[in-house]
């Protein structure tokens, strides 16, 4: 069995005036995510992890944020499209481990949400999907509430 594994890391910072969406759930917080997307800094490290099990690049090849066509994009809809190159390559998800690091908000209770999402964006089950979030105590960017980072592991399946 032909089995890979990749990983993703992605940072936003916070920002007025915008919804904040995380592993394309709507979590609610005064503030939003800064970036050219919808800039869900989950799904965004999610991609990247996949696309690199793959060798693929990463999402800034695939939806560079000078395309227009990306402003403000549903990070449901690039999920889908990074699945669909995963599926012409010829693997699939195996399961993917993600930790969201941020102060505030907390998102113990959305968690569950997130999960669903995922699998079903990928058309995966939710036990192949854990999400996690853990603060810094206060330290770095994300402890001083200027942002959040997310960090994903990811396998792949050969498929044919």
């Amino acid at each position: 069995m032909d089995i890979r594994i990749g990983h993703g890391y992605d940072v936003h910072r916070f920002t007025e005036g915008r919804k904040l969406i995380l592993g394309g759930v709507e979590v609610p917080y005064q503030l939003g995510l800064d970036g050219h997307s919808d800039a869900d800094v989950l799904l965004h490290a999610v991609m990247d992890a996949l696309l690199g099990a793959v060798a693929a690049g990463d999402i800034g090849n695939h939806f560079p944020d000078t395309d227009d066509r990306y402003l403000g994009a549903d990070s449901t809809v690039l999920l889908a499209a990074v699945g669909e190159i995963l599926k012409g390559r010829g693997y699939a998800p195996g399961n993917i481990d993600a930790t969201v690091i941020c102060q505030r908000p907390k998102l113990k209770e959305h968690i569950p949400a997130m999960r669903q999402r995922i699998a079903g964006v990928l058309g995966i089950s939710e036990d192949q999907v854990s999400v996690k979030a853990t603060t810094e105590e206060g330290l770095g960017f994300t402890g001083r509430q200027e942002g959040i980072a997310a960090h994903a592991v990811c396998t792949v399946i050969k498929i044919r």
